[in-house]
This record gives C-alpha cells, structure tokens and sequence, in this order.
C-alpha cells in the first residue's frame, strides 16, 4: 500500500514539472538613457499544453497613477505592437519563431518614462505562466564643466569646480593633476573625490592641468582645466582707470544733455518770435487800386468841365494825385505795374483844349 502511494505522488510531481512554465527568473535592470534594454522571458511547454499560444507583455508605470498598458501581444500567429503609444516603434521580440519558448523583447532608444514593471504572460492551454522584471533607466553624466571660482592669484582663496549638465545620482568624482612635474598639495586629499577643491593661500605650485571625472552606475564623462597662479595684478592703477572711464562718460553724457536742451531753447525762440511778428504786421495796402480809384473820381469830373475851369483843374486837380502810388515801383517781380488808360474826353462830352505850359520865368508858352 505504500508502494503504491509513493507510486502516485511520482507521477503527480513528473506531471506538474512538465507544466508551462517560464524559467527566467524575475530580476532588475539598468540601462542608460538611450541605449536598448534586452527583457528576458523563456519557457517551457508541457504535452498537456494543447491550446492556441498566447504572449502578453504587459507595463506598469513607475508613477502607480497609470494602468496596467499592453505594449505587444502575439496570438493567432499574429504580433500586435500598436497597443501603447509611448512604446510604439521601439517594443520588438527577439525570437522570429515565438513556438520555440522564446517570448524576449528589446525596447530601444531608452527614455525615462520607460522606467517602470514589465510582466510577461505566457498562456497555452491549460498551462499558464508570468514573470516580473523591474527596469530602471539612468542619464549617463554629460556635459562636465570645469572651471575657477575666484581670482587666481598668489595668496588669495578660490576654488576648482566640477559640474555635470546631467547624470542620474548617485554621482562619484575624482580629481586628478596630469601634470607630471608637481603634485597636489596633502590638504587636497580630502577633495579629490568631491566636486568642488577650495584652495587657501594659493602659490604657483598650485599651477597645472587638472581633470575631473564623473561616474554613475551607467557611464562616466570627465572635464579639463588649465590652473595659472600668477602675481597680484596693480589694482590700485586698475581703479584708478576704472574711475577716470565713469567720470568721462559722465562729462560726455552731460555735453550731449547741454546741447539737446540748447537746440530745443533756439527751435522755440524761433517759433515765438514768427509767431509774434506774424500778428504786429497788418496786411499790405493795395497801391494799384488806389490810384485806379482817384484816376476814377477825377474821369468822371473832366466830363463836366469847360474852357473857361480847365486852367485851374490843371493846376490844382492833377498835382494831388498822389505821388507815391506812381512812382513807385512794384514789389512782386511777378506782377507787372498796372497800366491807366487816358481818358476819352471825345466819348464824355468834353471838348479838347490845349493846355497852356508856362516858363521858369512866369511867361506862358
């Protein structure tokens, strides 16, 4: 009867190890920002496992605010790698034949919202399997700068810096003096593995080539710099000249304010004093219709004259034309003097008469 018992619990123990399963064990993975992250899964089929083959892949977030995404599926003979839109065109299997227990996947040109849980399921029924695999992506150290804080001069206090643009932490540094011919001081040695050395009193033998290098757990980068300790500048002439520029620029930026105030002090002058002359002047008097007004007075006079009054219109009348609106001449260039016709004593009724002209010495001629 025992026989027998232990007769049935080998077979039971043979049928489960034949069962599917997957044989690759759950484990971590690193990879750097970029590069292409191999996730494993394997398995193995039992003669029992009968039914169509399935293969899930499945991501679960490192945030715990999404869920669980279907990256790539295979059934029906058939791969669907469209499911997630984060990882489409960067999520492939390995294996060209699937059948052969080899479920793998790459997921390349890494990102870090890659970072998160991958679960690969394995279904052949009745048979059914899954794994766990944890991926963190890390940003290798790049962009290193290198450079002195403070001024390098005998006896003052700067500082070597050493700064990565980005690197995932933890970050190691190492500090070193390439120049063969001296070394780093003893009190150096505690900062050679940290990103800044603060130096005290500096002296020339402080003056060389230094590297630093920045590690994580997926690369490194390293930074150059060239440290020249040299004497104290003349700070004294170089205040002196500093002092000397701002009091000229000062002078200059005074003269220019001076003349712009000067020339808006002589373009309002100007406008006040046209202005002014503009309402002082009345309009100018119109000579030609002057004169064209007493020629017309005295025209209608000559009409009812006669022999006997002709004498003393000629004496009197005509000397008190005025003669400044004859004589002189006209100002426009443009305008040419007005011309007044001679009367037509035939046409008014009046008869011509001679005018008599005296001498200089009172005798009429």
């Amino acid at each position: 009867m025992a026989l027998l018992l232990r007769f049935v619990l080998l077979c039971g123990v043979a049928d489960f190890t034949r069962s599917l399963s997957i044989t690759t064990p759950e484990q971590m993975i690193e990879k750097a920002k970029g590069e292409t992250a191999y996730l494993p899964c394997k398995f193995t089929l039992s003669p029992e496992d009968q039914g169509p083959l399935d293969i899930e892949w499945l991501l679960s977030p490192a945030d715990n605010q999404k869920v669980d995404q279907v990256i790539i599926l295979y059934s029906g003979d058939k791969i669907y790698d469209d499911y997630y839109q984060d990882l489409k065109g960067r999520v492939h299997f390995t294996s060209n034949d699937l059948k052969s227990g080899d479920a793998s996947i790459n997921v390349t040109n890494l990102r870090l919202s890659d970072i998160g849980t991958y679960q690969c399921k394995v279904k052949k029924a009745p048979g059914v399997g899954n794994k766990k695999i944890q991926l963190t992506v890390l940003v290798k150290p790049s962009g290193i700068r290198c450079y002195v804080d403070g001024s390098e001069e005998i006896g003052n206090d700067f500082k070597l810096k050493c700064e990565p643009k980005e690197g995932s932490l933890p970050l190691q540094y190492e500090w070193q003096k390439l120049s063969n011919s001296q070394k780093t001081p003893p009190s150096w040695s505690t900062d050679m593995t940290s990103p800044v050395i603060s130096i005290k009193n500096a002296s020339t033998e402080y003056s060389g080539t230094y590297s630093c290098t920045v590690t994580n757990r997926v690369g490194s980068d390293q930074c150059q710099l060239r440290l020249n300790v040299v004497p104290p500048s003349n700070r004294a002439g170089t205040i002196a000249g500093a002092v000397v520029g701002i009091l000229l620029a000062l002078v200059l930026i005074g003269f220019i304010v001076f003349c712009c105030r000067k020339k808006r002090r002589e373009e309002k002058y100007e406008k006040e004093v046209h202005h002014d002359i503009r309402e002082d002047v009345p309009p100018p008097k119109s000579r030609t219709s002057t004169a064209r007004s007493y020629i017309g007075s005295n025209h209608s006079s000559l009409g009812s004259m006669s022999p006997s009054n002709m004498e003393g219109y000629s004496k009197t009348q005509y000397n008190q034309v005025p003669s400044e609106d004859f004589e002189r001449t006209p100002q426009s260039p443009t305008l040419p003097p007005a011309k007044v016709a001679a009367p037509n004593l035939s046409r008014m009724g009046a008869v011509p008469v001679m005018i008599p002209a005296q001498s200089k010495d009172g005798s009429i001629v």
